[in-house]
Order: structure tokens, then sequence, then C-alpha cells
């Protein structure tokens, strides 16, 4: 191990692709910065601890990291991106992905996404289409929202943070993805005009206008996604055709829907079918993965996030984040998946804090994943690597000072890429008071690029490593995450603790103290409980604040009825299909990949709630 790095370069394996990384960088002082230093250890004993506990990045148990080395083509950022229309949301999109060497996606959604709804004029949905998130209630607006990516290519990676209604939002991204591959097969073929007259007739046959992409496109977006607007690949192509660039897009699209109903009960509160239902389109979901070939989308990203924003300590995060990721194992597993199937389809989602044991949340996390993966499933060295998104801590942003808000995610990134987490979203300094603004936003990209690009201990990919504290943490984290896993146990597992409700109270006990120290200057936050300004760190509304405004609400809800009138006679023959599929226990998902074709969001959601049922709270 010492001859190999102390090598020139180091080769490994990814996916049966050889990968060679230089192992040295030069500094401006010319000093020679190895990417991975190794222990001193001369004791045997003291070597077989550290290959047992630690080892090098990309061997188990992984504590260091998945990979051998980082992938210098594709830096960790992920931009959380939503707002108004899918083409406000494809602007900002273009816009953070300038200058990227990958387009790395994230989409927040609407509330009124969120909750499975249409946009609509009535008073609980009108005034939250398209606020805190992107308005997404069909195929089309999904190829509006994506237009100018190419969703099959190796570079671009789209995260879609969507649980209640995660199927079918799936469902019109995987059918977007697939009639832009349609679309370059006929640019290539030369097809245009052939296909033209095809959509031509169909519309005049519909008598309906066809749909399109409001306002000018934005810079970097070449149309990509726009030519099949209002139809679908298999309406202009030969069925032999479509099927086979179907089956080529599904085996190489990138991405990850979120889909984690078991934190949504605990902490966010976003379910809307019954819990048997969410799981059993969960399972279904990743069913169709493995018998599709889909191996490079992630079925479902478990989420520590929204535990923590909503009070968790650092410990419970964890601790609950992995405690919902074995029930996933074991749910699917009892629906007879191996898990070397589906393994290598589930990520993981964290927040990461100011408290010290942020600093070692990913370690603890992979040594967990694997050494159950390997000792308790047998699986492979793929299922054994624990891959995750983190993203700077929302709840430590305040509306006192919002300049000081940058400083502290600054440090929450830097423990996330020390720490060498798979993607990485940093908080824009004003998210206390308003989405995004271009200027806050690409300073909270800048936050990552420079740790990353300009920061020297950036050049190490090991640097926690050999650490007295960093081991310190990670052996007392362990083992706290341990004991809650008892705890849960205690109470028949996850899903018999949140039966009595247990995760939302320890949760919410734990939010009480943070608020509480927090409120009695127990816990110091600069310019909120200390160090204040001289007129007391008021808040202060910035000048621009971000809302969608009348105009888009209205189009929306018009693109949407329009959708509906031009598909209404095929979208009833899809819903009943679904019906049926799911009510003889057939795979849903695979139906819905179909009814996402011509159906929105509201009616598919109200066939499934026929079905199986709406969310009820268990009081």
């Amino acid at each position: 191990m010492q001859r190999r790095y102390q090598a020139d370069t180091y080769a490994y394996e990814v996916r049966g692709r050889t990968v060679e990384r230089s192992l040295f960088s030069e500094s401006l002082a010319g000093s020679r910065i190895p990417r991975v230093v190794l222990p001193r250890f001369r004791d045997w004993g003291e070597v077989l601890r550290w290959r047992l506990t630690e080892n090098v990045p990309g061997a188990f148990p992984y504590t260091a990291a998945v990979f051998p080395l980082r992938r210098l083509e594709e830096h960790p950022q992920r931009m959380f991106a939503g707002e108004g229309g899918p083409e406000r949301t494809n602007r900002r999109f273009h816009f953070l992905s300038r200058a990227s060497l990958a387009n790395r996606l994230s989409t927040a959604f609407d509330s009124v996404t969120l909750y499975g709804e249409d946009p609509d004029e009535r008073m609980d949905i009108y005034g939250k289409v398209g606020n805190s998130g992107v308005s997404v209630a069909s195929v089309d607006d999904a190829k509006k929202l994506y237009s100018g990516f190419n969703l099959a290519d190796p570079s671009t990676s789209v995260s879609m943070t969507i649980n209640g209604p995660a199927p079918m939002l799936l469902g019109f991204f995987l059918n977007a993805a697939i009639d832009q591959q349609c679309e370059l097969h006929i640019r290539e073929d030369g097809l245009e005009a052939e296909v033209e007259d095809r959509i031509q007739a169909l519309y005049r046959e519909r008598g309906v206008e066809r749909p399109r992409y409001q306002g000018a496109l934005p810079e970097g977006n070449d149309g990509l996604g726009l030519m099949l607007l209002g139809v679908s690949g298999d309406e202009v192509l030969p069925a032999d055709i479509y099927e086979r660039i179907r089956r080529e897009t599904l085996a190489v699209v990138r991405g990850t829907v979120q889909a984690d109903i078991l934190k949504e009960d605990q902490a966010q509160n976003t379910c809307i079918f019954s819990i048997e239902l969410a799981l059993r389109l969960m399972g279904d979901i990743q069913q169709y993965f493995i018998d599709e070939g889909v191996r490079n989308f992630y079925s479902v990203s478990i989420s520590g996030y929204h535990i923590a924003e909503a009070g968790a300590n650092p410990v419970t995060q964890l601790a609950l984040t992995l405690a919902n990721g074995f029930t996933y194992v074991e749910y699917y597993r009892s629906r007879g998946m191996r898990v070397d199937d589906f393994a290598p389809n589930l990520s993981f989602f964290f927040s990461n804090g100011m408290d010290p044991e942020y600093v070692v949340l990913g370690r603890v996390a992979r040594r967990i994943w694997a050494k159950a993966m390997k000792h308790v499933y047998g699986a492979n060295a793929r299922s054994q690597r624990l891959k995750y998104h983190i993203q700077t801590s929302g709840r430590s942003l305040y509306a006192q000072e919002i300049a000081f808000n940058d400083i502290r995610t600054t440090l929450q990134a830097l423990y996330a890429l020390c720490d060498n987490c798979n993607s990485l979203h940093t908080n824009a300094y004003d998210e206390a008071i308003t989405t995004p603004t271009e200027e806050s936003v690409r300073r909270a990209l800048a936050i990552q690029l420079v740790i990353s690009r300009e920061l020297g201990l950036s050049r190490n990919e090991n640097p926690l490593q050999g650490s007295f504290i960093i081991e310190e943490l990670t052996d007392l984290v362990e083992e706290a995450v341990m004991r809650e896993f008892l705890r849960l146990s205690e109470r028949g597992g996850v899903l018999g603790a949140m039966e009595r409700m247990y995760q939302r109270g320890r949760i919410q006990d734990e939010s009480l103290e943070y608020e509480s120290r927090k409120h009695s200057g127990e816990l110091p936050i600069v310019g909120v409980n200390t160090f204040l300004g001289p007129e007391g760190s008021p808040t202060r509304v910035p000048d621009e604040v971000i809302r969608a405004n009348p105009e888009e609400k209205d189009y929306a809800i018009a693109s949407n009825r329009a959708f509906r009138a031009r598909n209404r006679g095929r979208a009833d023959a899809a819903l009943d299909e679904l019906r049926r599929v799911a009510l003889a226990g057939g795979n849903t998902f695979a139906a819905l990949m179909e009814a996402c074709k011509v159906c929105t969001l509201g009616q598919i959601t109200g066939v499934l709630y026929e079905v199986g049922g709406q969310y009820r709270r268990n009081m």
C-alpha cells in the first residue's frame, strides 16, 4: 500500500472504466502535496486497527470516502432551485450551470406540487402556486423545466426533492428524458420536417393549440426537449425505434428522487398517501428500476436533512436516517429483491450544522452502513458504499444580520467537503427571508467553489484522518447511534416507533432544547443573541424578495387545463389502466410511466387516493 500511494499516479476502476489520477500536486511554494496521506504507524496492531476502522479512501469500511479519489471533472456542487413556472426555474438552472464542468441540478417544488395537486384558482391553492418552488403538474412542464440539458448525458444529473407524489414527478422526468433522446434521433436522421408534419396533423385532429415555451430561451439553452412539447415520442416514431430509445435512456439517465416517505411522517409532513400505499409505490419504483436496468438513478434519497430542520440534533438525525434506510432494505428484501440489485439505487441526504458532531457525520454514516451491508446482508462492495448529499443548515440562517449567514454556511461547507460528501448545496444568506436572488445564490455557489478550487487543504482528500479529536468524535457518534438503534428496536423497529410517534416526540424535545438554549443565550448566536449591532441587529428585508406573480400563477392554471383538454380521451383510458393494475397488485410505476404521458399530477393523485387512501396521522 505504501508503494502504491508513493507512485505518481493511481489507477482504479469505476463500472468497468479505468480512471487514472495524479497522486500529487505542486503548490506555489513548490511543495509536493499528496492527495492521500497514509499513517506513519510501525506497530502491526496499530496498522490493523487503522485498516479495520479507517482504511484509505475507497476501501472498506469507507470511513474516509467511498471512492479512492475525487472526480476532477465533476465538482460536488448541486444547487437547489425552484420558483414560479418551469421557464423561470429553467433560466435559473442555466444561470447556475454557466462555466460548470457538469450540470448538477436540484429541483425545489412548490407546495401545490408537493401535495400532489394541480394549480387551480381554489383559495387554498392559488396563493401557493409557484411560491418557494416550481410548479410542475405535467410531463410538458418537466420538458420545459429541463430543456437545454441533455438528461441522458453522463455530465448531467438531476435531483428532485419530492416525496408523496414522487412516482408521478419521476414519471414526468423519465418521459421527458426519453423524449429528448427521441428528438436527438429525429435530428440525427434528418426527420424534422416529417415529424413536424405529423405533429401538426395530430393538433389539427385534436382542434387545440400546441404548447410553447413561454418567453425567450436563456443563455445556454439550445431548445433540446421542446421539439416534442405536447406529444410523446411514441406518437411520432415507429414502436421498435421508440422502445430501443426508451431502454437506452433508462440505462444511462442520472439523478435522484427523494421519495423518502418514512421521514415525511417523522418530520416534514408532506405525506399524501397512506404509509402502506406509499411504501408499495416506492417498492414498485425500485422493482421497475431492476427490471429495466436503471442503474445510475437513485430511487430514494433517505433524508436526515428535514429531521434536523425539524429540530433533531446531529446524532438523532443520523440515527433516525440510517434506521429508515435499513427499514427500506428489509422491505425491499421482503418483496423478493436481492440486496445487490437495489442497494446501489439508495442514496442519503444530511444537514450540516455548526455542532461538533457534524464534522464526522459522513464518516460514521459510511462506516455503519458498510459494516451492516457486508456482515448482515452479505452485500457486495458497490452496495456497501453509502453516497450522500449535504445541504448546509437552513435553520442556522437568521433574519438578523443576514450577512453573517455566509460565514456559517462557509464553515458548514468546509465540514462537508473535508468529509468527502458526494454532492453539496450551500444555502444563500437571504434564505431566512426569501427565495434566493441571483446575487445571493451566486455568492452561495462561490463559497464551495472557493473551498474546492482555491483552498490549499482541498488538494488533499483525507484531511480528517489522523486527528485525535476526529477519531474520538467518530467513536462517540457511532456509539450514540447504536444506542438509538436499540431504543427503536425496543419500540418495534422504525414502523412500530412511528405508531407511537416516538420519532416525532424525540425531534420535538430536541427542538425545544435548542430553542430554549438559544433564547437564554446559553447557545451563542452571533448577531442574534450576542455581538449585537448598535441598533440591536434588527431584521432588514433585502432589496429584492422573490415571489411568483399572478401572471405566472394564471399561466400555470391555463397550461394545466390545456394539457387536460388535449389529452382528455387518452387520459381516461390511462387512468383506468392505472386503477386496474393497482387493484390487481401489479407494478403501479410501470402503469404510471404510461399515464404520465397524458395525465396531470392531480388526475393521477386522485386515482391513487381511490386505490390506497389518503394519509391520516396517527394521534
